[in-house]
């Protein structure tokens, strides 16, 4: 049932995770609630949740080489909706804990042996394909908001909604399992592979440290624009909550946009002008948001902002992948590792350059740094096309 190029499985794949992990975050105010936890105990369930992932990622590689991406995000779709149901289901702040680091382990498995299998489909469709992929990540995010808002109104209860959501999920994550890339295309064959242990210091090459190095600044930009764009707005220009709020519906409509034609503008003028041209777009737009006197005005900055930063970490994903050769899953875990420490640690150090200097002057500052990753970073070439055989052996 594999298809010819892999490259709709790919994104389906993209979809389901981001729709299974989306649901989680968007249901955390309600976690909170029903789990009585304090400011506290929801920052370390985050911090568990976060290390656990970051953890599994650097046993990827090992584990894609001896068995290929195929079977991993097989497992791993059928997994995740169960811990989310889970979520519902336990009673007590330890129970959730487990689970939440087991829901982080799994993820984490997850969203570096997707990237490696999208790569794989990228090569063998010989056309970009990364973008759409996040795209469909993108949506899913958007999807699940809209979900959570319409059942939360109604009244559903949090077990109702990801016992329900986790059951679709199931579903759509066998379904797709057969239809995925064969385990061959990025399982490493020979005894080395087989028996190897996970080796923690493979995949620190120079060109994986540089890309990582823009991943971090690139999540550090869209963190701060996230998590601190609506506050901006209100505190500084003076905006109603309603507007503020639209600063992140704005970025993610722009950045959702511009993944789902982001593959043809690469496959049209190539990946690096793609590139450079989408860090100096997302830079104008935060230029705009935080020079523009009137709110309305800054709000299409940040929808600027968003199209611009788009292609920007699907390109440097591909690369990265591209980059990694026969070790894919090896030099994706590393660079996602890059990414996390951009998330994690982007809202403390733009909450403590907000106050040393002033917000908007921290915000500011972003907009010299964007245009640096955008001229200095430098992509690798993709490789030629790898044919298709006519057909693929099952996993």
């Amino acid at each position: 049932m594999t298809t010819t190029t892999g490259r709709w499985p790919a994104t389906a794949v993209f979809f389901l995770n981001g729709l299974t992990l989306s649901t989680y975050i968007v249901r955390i105010p309600t976690t909170k609630v029903v789990y009585h936890l304090t400011d506290g105990q929801l920052g370390v369930l985050g911090v568990l949740f976060a290390v656990a992932a970051l953890a599994s990622m650097q046993a990827v590689d090992t584990l894609v080489a001896r068995v290929g991406s195929r079977p991993v995000l097989r497992v791993s779709l059928a997994v995740m909706p169960v811990l989310l149901a889970l979520i519902g289901w336990v009673h007590g702040v330890a129970a959730l804990a487990a689970v939440l680091t087991v829901l982080g382990a799994v993820h984490g498995t997850t969203d570096a042996a997707m990237n490696a299998h999208a790569v794989a489909a990228e090569r063998r469709a010989g056309r970009p394909i990364l973008n759409g992929c996040h795209g469909a990540w993108s949506v899913s995010a958007v999807l699940a908001s809209l979900i959570t808002a319409g059942l939360a109104h109604a009244g559903v209860s949090l077990t109702v909604h990801l016992t329900g959501t986790a059951i679709a999920l199931l579903i759509g994550g066998v379904a797709l399992g057969p239809f995925l890339l064969p385990a061959s295309v990025d399982r490493r064959h020979g005894r080395r592979a087989v028996r190897g242990r996970v080796d923690w210091r493979a995949g620190w090459s120079r060109t994986v440290v540089a890309l990582g190095l823009t991943g971090t600044a690139l999540m550090l930009y869209e963190g701060a624009v996230l998590s601190w764009g609506a506050v901006f707005l209100h505190d500084i220009r003076g905006a109603s909550l309603s507007i503020a709020a639209g600063t992140v519906t704005a970025y993610t409509a722009g950045q959702t946009s511009g993944r789902l034609v982001g593959d043809r503008l690469t496959s049209r003028y190539g990946r690096q002008p793609v590139f450079r041209t989408g860090g100096l777009v997302a830079a104008a737009g935060l230029a705009i948001a935080v020079t523009a006197p009137r709110p309305a005005t800054a709000v299409a900055g940040f929808l600027v902002a968003g199209l611009g930063s788009s292609v920007l970490l699907p390109l440097t994903f591909s690369a990265v992948g591209q980059a990694g050769g026969q070790r894919t899953a090896t030099f994706v875990a590393r660079f996602t590792t890059f990414t996390y420490a951009g998330i994690l640690l982007g809202p403390a150090l733009i909450s403590a350059a907000a106050e040393l200097v002033g917000l908007m002057w921290t915000l500011t500052a972003l907009v010299p740094m964007l245009c640096l990753v955008s001229t200095l970073t430098r992509l690798p070439s993709p490789p030629p096309r790898v044919e298709a055989t006519a057909s693929a052996a099952p996993a």
